[in-house]
């Protein structure tokens, strides 16, 4: 098959880009990417020791208030009714996140009111700045100075390893505060995890494409010989890495934070009753710990499940420490750090890219933005929609 289009990366983003040019434009795609597997971080596989899915590369759920999003999703998966609740360790007790009633009144030793609650809040946040320029500026104008040291400060500095001064407010915009005991991580109208896994979610939609999508895994864009022949004829690419590596990082290093996974399985059935637990101090080391069997615990009761290593291994559990580590060359990047100087070298990039007619940059590498799943699904949409009657493919 000769491509129409080449996809670099075989992440959410250039899935959706090759299933929407394949099947509503009838176009030859090839994807490939430098892993062995496809969905880039969203990437799960199912542990052969228990059978419990497990996320490769840290937890993804899946939620969002976009109705197209949501409708198009649909059409390769169906979502379990999983609603995502994360609790915090702090001295050594445990609270629930993100910060609403009940953090508030166990953390004060209290049994204030909605409305008393948000008086005390607004008391500790009155030396905030009304423009917060900073993540410290924009977390206390959130949730006042008290609760900001408790489960915010030490664990920004073990995740971003970055003075949280030079951090933007973003980061932490997407937090929810809610005066009710409400303590649903999200605030989507749809939240879920895919029935099957994630994988399956994946092969659905290449399998949607019939054969007009090929797949070659193991392979490096920059590398490899076929692919460098179609990038000397200049094959229209969609490119989903990073945007430095694009340009061999002329202008220097865009700053990233990485992860480490520790692995684990235990002969326990439960290991710590929630999904996952964050640990806001600065000891220990990691920032959180996954327990995977509760993301689908709906599977303890799925007769498909009665002669597998899920029910034989009933007794034992998964869980994974998650540490942020300062990204360097040849690592996974995962979130941007997004600095005022990583913000001067990304427009840089940007002007690069601007006169490359034949590439688009786009998903979390090549956007250098972090993009929830929903948000990388409705940006690759839209790009197609604006694509699909301006490009000529050679």
């Amino acid at each position: 098959m000769k491509p129409d289009l080449l996809i670099v990366g075989a992440g959410l983003y250039g899935l959706t880009m090759a299933e929407r040019f394949a099947n509503e434009c009838g176009k030859n795609i090839l994807i490939i990417d430098k892993r062995d597997h496809i969905g880039g971080n969203c990437y799960s596989e199912f542990d052969p020791e228990t059978g419990i899915e497990c996320h490769k590369y840290g937890a993804h759920l899946f939620h969002t208030s976009n109705e197209k999003v949501w409708q198009y999703v649909n059409r390769f998966t169906t979502f379990t009714k999983y609603i995502h609740k994360v609790y915090a360790t702090h001295n050594h007790e445990v609270y629930p996140l993100p910060v609403n009633l009940g953090t508030i009144n166990q953390f004060f030793h209290s049994a204030y009111t909605p409305d008393e609650a948000k008086i005390k809040i607004a008391e500790q946040a009155a030396s905030a700045s009304e423009h917060p320029k900073n993540l410290i500026e924009q977390g206390i104008s959130l949730i006042g100075r008290p609760l900001f040291d408790a489960f915010i400060k030490d664990y920004t500095a073990k995740q971003w390893q970055t003075p949280a001064e030079e951090l933007s407010p973003d980061i932490i915009k997407r937090l929810p505060v809610r005066y009710n005991y409400d303590n649903r991580y999200f605030n989507d109208t749809y939240e879920g995890l895919p029935t099957n896994g994630y994988e399956a979610w994946f092969k659905n939609m290449l399998e949607s494409c019939g054969d007009r999508v090929e797949v070659k895994l193991n392979t490096d864009y920059f590398s490899d010989p076929e692919i460098q022949t179609l990038r000397e004829q200049g094959i229209f690419t969609i490119y989903t890495g990073p945007i430095d590596q694009f340009f061999d990082y002329v202008f220097g290093e865009l700053n990233w934070r990485s992860l480490n996974f520790e692995k684990e399985v235990i002969d326990v059935s439960d290991f710590q009753g929630c999904p996952v637990m964050n640990y806001a101090d600065l000891e220990p080391k990691y920032t959180r710990i996954h327990e995977f069997k509760h993301f689908h615990s709906e599977r303890t009761f799925d007769p498909q499940y009665a002669n597998t290593a899920y029910a034989e291994n009933s007794g034992k559990t998964v869980i994974v420490r998650e540490y942020s580590k300062t990204w360097h060359r040849g690592e996974e990047p995962y979130y941007p750090v997004n600095t005022k100087e990583d913000r001067k070298r990304l427009e840089q990039y940007n002007q690069l890219a601007a006169k490359n007619h034949h590439i688009v940059f786009g998903g979390r590498l090549g956007a250098y933005q972090y993009y929830d799943m929903d948000k990388v699904i409705a940006a690759a949409l839209d790009k197609f929609t604006e694509l699909k009657s301006s490009i000529t493919f050679s």
